[in-house]
């Protein structure tokens, strides 16, 4: 027997049990043995998260997997990975695609994927417990139709320390609260006392800076420094200029908690909890998904003196213009059938079961791979409820357009920007002064790059090669933990 074979009888064994609790006709049988492609990317990850599972369920599927990761294993920056995963799928010919949701539009626009509204129909698979904002979200990508469905999400939230707000009489936080409400909730909290004692009104994991609070702010407010559709900068408006000016603001407050050079490297486990103001209550407000209330939980068993405190969760960062709404709400994983696939029925199938009831129970007791988009199972961690991760509507958030810009002009931009505003800092220059400079020599650096750019092009094209020069962004979110942190066997993190 092959090691993938063991390794999936041994899961069998394990899992049998509970799978046959939830099993409506564990007597059916399937008429044939069928073979399913699979687009995914990487081999284990899936089979550990999905197909383990699925085979279980349906033991006459045989699924393979094509791996992504070997597309982009090889290939420099200046490569053009959307070319090169269209190359892959035609070569491949995988029967489902895992997509993001840029990607899903365009394989919709181009025909490559199969409407699921018929099958849907057909099999009378209830999408009602799903996620309702996930399915327009997806609908919105296929011009009012499904074409593909998502078992999980990612989403942040805004927790709160209750002990805190009712210590020093602040007014708790409530669902719908824009960055720029948080902030000025934040900064009632006081501020005396030392680095290792004081209490802060937020915490970011291992503290914020400037530069990552302006981040923060923009992204949720949807607001771009640069135009990809005329490509010019776009830093010196109003927006920006309320943005930077309420960033700094809260950093001058000292109410953010800000280590700079002193925060958490590497060390114990005790060590990386306790450089966490929020988990050791020493913070009245942070911002995250589940990774957050796993982390305290593993703090309070981990550590002897730990003392806990009472835990709350609103929605939010939403945007200051559509309260009901955000853009910290992001969808990596979507699962499309190839239009032409020979196995739809075997494809829809897996789309069917991954999203399904089932399928949620069983994820449930872990939340390892994001929210649940099935509604109904995820309804609480360690006692604390979800509600507030599934109140708020997912604004999109394009990132198409960056892959037009090349690789050169950020090699210039951010020394640019961060030299500009430590002078703001300073108070050797005016934040209108510093915008607008950057704006202006910004563009020139961008003009330029776009320039050598093209005829960089030229000269590959000459040769008889190809290279676009851009950075290869692409929208699909990162599975890696949102903390950067590594741990290893013995109990030490590193942070990278």
């Amino acid at each position: 027997m092959s090691i993938k074979g063991m390794r999936r009888a041994l899961f069998f064994m394990m899992c049998i049990v509970l799978v046959a609790g939830c099993t409506s006709n564990p007597g059916a049988k399937e008429a044939e043995s069928q073979s399913l492609r699979v687009m995914f990317w990487d081999e284990n990850y899936f089979f550990q998260q999905y197909g383990d599972l699925f085979a279980m369920q349906h033991p006459n599927i045989e699924i393979e997997v094509v791996s992504t990761s070997n597309i982009y294993r090889d290939m420099g920056p200046e490569a053009d990975y959307e070319k090169a995963l269209e190359d892959f799928i035609e070569k491949e010919q995988p029967d489902v695609l895992m997509v993001n949701v840029d990607q899903l539009e365009t394989y919709v626009s181009e025909g490559k994927v199969r409407e699921l509204d018929t099958l849907i129909e057909r099999d009378k698979y209830d999408v009602e417990t799903i996620y309702p904002a996930l399915i327009e979200l997806l609908k919105e990508r296929g011009d009012n139709k499904l074409y593909g469905l998502t078992p999980n999400f990612y989403g942040s939230a805004i927790l709160y320390n209750a002990d805190l707000f009712a210590k020093h009489g602040v007014q708790l936080p409530h669902d719908g609260m824009s960055w720029y409400d948080i902030i000025e909730l934040a900064k009632q909290f006081p501020t005396e006392g030392d680095e290792k004692t004081r209490v802060y009104g937020f915490d970011n994991n291992w503290g914020i800076n400037l530069t990552q609070l302006v981040s923060l702010i923009s992204s949720s407010e949807g607001i771009e420094d640069i135009d990809t559709n005329t490509m010019k900068i776009t830093l010196n408006t109003d927006s920006w200029k309320k943005i930077y000016q309420t960033a700094m603001d809260a950093m001058k407050s000292k109410t953010f908690y800000d280590p700079g050079e002193n925060g958490f490297r590497g060390g114990s486990m005790e060590e990386y909890y306790q450089s966490q103001p929020f988990v050791m209550g020493r913070a009245a407000m942070t911002i995250g998904d589940t990774y957050v209330l796993r982390n305290l939980k593993e703090a309070e068993d981990a550590l002897k003196d730990y003392k806990p405190f009472e835990i709350g969760i609103v929605a939010g960062p939403a945007s200051s213009t559509e309260p009901d709404k955000s853009r910290n709400i992001s969808v990596s994983e979507v699962f499309a059938i190839a239009a032409n696939s020979p196995n739809t029925d075997a494809a829809w199938e897996f789309i069917k079961f991954v999203n399904g009831d089932q399928f949620a129970k069983i994820k449930s007791r872990s939340l390892n791979n994001g929210l649940l988009s099935r509604m109904g199972y995820s309804n609480e961690f360690n006692g604390h409820s979800l509600d507030a991760y599934y109140k708020l509507k997912p604004l999109p958030r394009d990132y198409s357009g960056l892959r037009k810009i090349p690789n050169g002009f950020y090699e210039k931009y951010q020394p640019l920007m961060d030299a500009e505003i430590q002078l703001v800092e300073a108070n050797a220059k005016t934040l209108d002064e510093a915008l607008a400079k950057i704006e202006a020599e910004a563009q020139v650096a961008l003009d330029q790059a776009i320039k050598d750019q093209e005829e960089k092009k030229k000269e590959e094209e000459a040769k008889g090669g190809s290279s676009d020069g851009t950075t290869g962004a692409s929208s699909e979110d990162s599975t890696e933990d949102s903390t950067g942190a590594e741990s290893s066997d013995d109990g030490v993190i590193v942070i990278e």
